[in-house]
This record gives structure tokens, C-alpha cells and sequence, in this order.
């Protein structure tokens, strides 16, 4: 992997397709479609993700739903109008997708679903805070650039220890970090009252990283 956008933002998802594809959009010609997949944790539990995949990697692929599917490639994000509101929507795009050809190769590859790394830089302030149990979580949003001046910008979530880390960090520090993509339900009450169910995608962290020589506390205190 020697391109530097991989080097950046890389994932590795590998689960069940839910659904049938969709027509997304269109760029320079190109087509890319859209589908969920299900993606198994350790647990009992499954994350639904999105994937957008071009048309140029469905040639002689099956998506039909309930088969497996190893997907490679980035998370990204973009801006979506939305109920008169901009949405920062995110999905897993694809750079190279297969089938597994057996059940032991399936079986070998769900040992490690679920798997991203991002280097970027910390765009908005981390927000620290505790469940009813007491379990200690940091929230950050992530910058991670790829060419053409753009930018994506990740949800992650921190637990425990690595929470009272980040809740430290700065807008415009540098970190590396490794973990999975997940999904979460909730619900979200309009004006009108009405309960809506939402999902929220968002990385969870499992290590991370502070670059130190690339920060913006330059003469300042270094208190991590």
C-alpha cells in the first residue's frame, strides 16, 4: 500500500449484503452504486454499513443480498441537504471488493470483521463525558485529507483510558488511530413531536497515536 490517500484512511469490512444496490450517482462517466452490509462484531451484535461502489468493480460480481463480501477501501464523508440542514453523511467506498470462494475462507476472514485505520488532524473540540454506569467516553471529529484539497471528516468515540486522553487533545493536533466503524440507533424527536428513528455512524477507537512533532503546541506546555 504505498498510496498515500490508503496510507491515510484505510478499511477492511467484511459481512453479509442486506440489500439489493442501488443507483447512487454519477462522476466523469463513471457509476457507482450503493448497498448495506452487515457486518458481525465479536459480540452477538452486527453493524449495518453503507457501501459505495463503482460500477467498473461490479463486472462479473453477485451482489445478490445474503451473499458474503470482502470490501476494501476508505471511509468518507460528505454534506447532504437534509430537512433544510446540511448532514454530514458517511460511507465506506470501495477500491477493490471480492467474494469469498468458501465457507473456510469466510470463516478465516470474520476472526478480524471490521477494521480502519485514519491519520488526521482533530477539527472540533473533544467532548468528554460519562454514561449513567459511569463508563467515561470523548467524542472527536477527524480530518482526514485526500487529494484535490478535500477533506473527510470521521466521528470517532474513544472509551476509558484512551477517553481521558483524547478529552486533552487540541483543535489541530495530529493523531493516527485504529479501530472499526460501527453503527448506532437512536431516536431523534421532530418539532412536531414525532419520534423518528435515526442511525449514526461513528469510529470506534481501539489504539491511537498522538504525532507529537506535528501539532499546534508549539511553545506551549506539552501535557499529553
Amino acid at each position: 500500500m504505498s498510496d498515500k490517500v490508503i496510507d491515510t484512511n484505510s478499511i477492511t469490512v467484511v459481512g453479509k449484503i442486506i440489500s439489493d444496490k442501488e443507483f447512487s450517482h454519477e462522476m466523469y462517466g463513471e457509476g457507482f452504486y450503493t448497498f448495506d452490509l452487515e457486518v458481525p462484531r465479536l459480540s452477538d451484535y452486527s453493524d449495518v454499513l453503507p457501501i459505495t461502489i463503482s460500477e467498473r468493480l461490479l463486472v462479473n460480481m453477485d451482489l445478490t443480498p445474503g451473499k458474503s463480501l470482502v470490501v476494501e477501501g476508505q471511509l468518507r464523508s460528505y454534506n447532504r441537504y437534509i430537512d433544510g440542514t446540511n448532514k454530514l453523511v458517511l460511507t465506506i467506498f470501495a477500491r477493490d471488493a471480492y467474494v469469498p470462494e468458501t465457507e473456510e475462507e469466510i470463516n478465516e476472514l470474520l476472526k478480524r470483521p471490521n477494521e480502519i485505520y485514519l491519520d488526521g488532524y482533530i477539527c472540533k473540540v473533544p467532548i468528554y463525558r460519562t454514561t449513567p454506569f459511569g463508563r467515561e467516553i470523548t467524542d472527536l471529529l477527524v480530518a482526514v485529507n485526500r487529494p484535490y484539497n478535500k477533506s473527510d471528516y470521521i466521528p470517532c468515540i474513544a472509551w476509558g483510558r484512551n477517553a481521558r486522553f483524547c478529552e486533552k487533545l487540541q483543535v489541530g493536533d495530529h493523531i493516527r488511530l485504529w479501530g472499526r466503524i460501527q453503527s448506532r440507533d437512536y431516536q431523534k424527536k421532530t418539532i412536531e413531536g414525532e419520534v423518528i428513528n435515526k442511525v449514526a455512524f461513528e469510529v470506534s477507537i481501539s489504539k491511537l497515536e498522538f504525532v507529537r512533532e506535528d501539532n499546534n503546541r508549539e511553545g506551549k506546555k506539552q501535557d499529553l
